[in-house]
């Protein structure tokens, strides 16, 4: 008999609601579901709040449809859900990316008379921003403004719904005119709009509206700082990247290991090794527990300074922190070992991969096929291409490419048809390279054709 049992007071439906909110954030639904029976068999009815929070126990932990079918059972028990029942299920819909499902649950509320209420309404806008209708939850916004229902969570979701729809321009505007009418933005809001011109490269905007955050009174964290430095790398605007690196350790933020691989990456692709060694040496000595993002990185920059055994050491250190190596950690090292000449452990290690199970692996045979190329083994690459089975259009580019390279561009020139044929792009300046250079050996004729064909390719749908 369940502990509550003697309690026949209103009192009752509030503990029995207790239970039940407590079996399911323990996810133990089924229990949930047994303390309502055996309450209702003692006399203690349940009410709204207790479906509601089976609705939301079953949107989280099973599916919509299981959580909607609750529903049905609160009309049999004569209990008309409310607007939190239904903004329990629309959530649940978002959470599950149903985006057309939420607006259908909307107009539901509607028709059985329930009136929306604010968070309804942020739920609403949230959902047709992610189906790509800004201008049909700018419409649901100034209705809010109108009934002065807005809440700091609304104009959150306008800015950043603007700045994911590429309106980051609308979104600056409106933040502005947001703060002329007295509004004082949220950390979330600055993220937000931040995030938004980092992405459309707009970095004086960011930086200046950083400025303006640390100006509030307000402490910018981590991902303030990660974005914009992310942004300045992107746009290579390196020393401004490591200012902003120099800015955060001054600030005594903590660094993840996203922070640190950010940088990291952004020195090995510029080729400042040196830096980059640094940086490593900084992530370490401040005790980042490396993830396998991290352990990516730093085997892509030994690869790159040609540390091969470190690299490799590392794949052990990998499986010692329990994680596994994805197909991109094999991929570098494929890589790097073929930058350095060693083709016979590239291919051993493509036959590991193979044995891994991780399927075609058609970024490593890329990277295979492009070191044979250039390390001028070109007869061993086009062998190599024909028994592919799973080709792409940077197989192509590659062979086309290094053909072109070794002057074989009659050979190029048939594999550049072939891949149009299959309906495969090759860079503009690797086709362009196919026409000059079989003009340059006297065979115009056959350049003309190779022009014909990529432009009847450009009409293929």
């Amino acid at each position: 008999m369940p502990f509550w049992a003697p309690l026949k007071s209103s009192l009752s439906t509030k503990l029995l609601n207790i239970t039940v909110s407590s079996l399911c954030k323990a996810k133990q639904i089924p229990n949930a579901e047994t303390a309502i029976v055996d309450g209702i068999r003692l006399g203690v009815l349940p009410d709204v709040v207790t479906y509601n929070t089976l609705i939301d126990a079953y949107c989280r932990f099973a599916t919509l449809d299981v959580a909607y079918s609750v529903l049905a059972r609160m009309h049999d028990a004569g209990i008309p859900p409310d607007v939190v029942s239904f903004n329990t299920l629309i959530s649940g819909a978002v959470r599950k990316s149903l985006f057309s499902k939420s607006l259908d649950l909307f107009d539901e509320m509607l028709k059985r008379g329930i009136n929306p209420d604010a968070w309804s309404h942020n739920i609403l806008m949230n959902c047709l921003f992610q189906l790509g209708k800004p201008d049909e939850a700018n419409r649901v916004f100034k209705e809010i403004v109108l009934r002065d229902e807005v809440h700091p969570a609304t104009y959150n979701i306008m800015i950043n719904g603007l700045c994911k729809n590429g309106y980051v321009g609308n979104a600056l505007s409106l933040f502005r005119n947001l703060q002329r009418h007295g509004f004082v933005p949220q950390v979330l809001t600055y993220n937000a709009l931040i995030n938004g011109l980092c992405k459309a490269r707009r970095l004086k905007d960011a930086r200046r509206v950083l400025k303006e955050f640390g100006e509030t009174g307000n402490e910018p964290n981590a991902v303030t700082y990660t974005t914009v430095m992310t942004c300045c790398f992107r746009c290579r605007l390196f020393e401004e990247g490591l200012e902003i690196l120099s800015e955060m350790r001054s600030l005594g933020f903590t660094f993840d290991g996203f922070a640190y691989c950010t940088v990291i990456a952004a020195m090995i692709k510029t080729g400042r090794m040196q830096e980059a060694e640094e940086i490593v040496e900084m992530m370490v000595s401040s005790g980042v527990r490396p993830d396998l993002v991290s352990y990516n990185t730093l085997i892509n920059l030994y690869c790159r300074q040609g540390r091969l055994d470190d690299a490799l050491r590392l794949l052990d250190e990998i499986e010692g922190e329990g994680l596994e190596c994805d197909q991109y950690t094999h991929t570098i090292i494929v890589d790097g070992l073929c930058k350095a000449g060693n083709f016979d452990g590239a291919q051993r290690h493509l036959n590991y991969m193979n044995s891994l199970g991780f399927g075609s692996n058609l970024v490593a045979f890329n990277c295979f096929l492009d070191g044979l190329g250039k390390a001028g083994h070109i007869d061993h690459a086009l062998r190599l291409f024909e028994v592919m089975e799973v080709k792409d259009s940077f197989t192509y580019t590659i062979v086309v490419h290094n053909l072109c390279r070794a002057r074989r561009f009659l050979c190029a020139s048939k594999v550049l048809v072939s891949c149009l044929k299959c309906g495969y792009q090759v860079l503009r300046a690797t086709q362009r390279a196919v026409i000059v250079g079989l003009r340059s050996i006297g065979y115009a004729n056959e350049a003309r054709k190779v022009k014909l064909t990529i432009r009847l390719a450009q009409f293929v749908p």
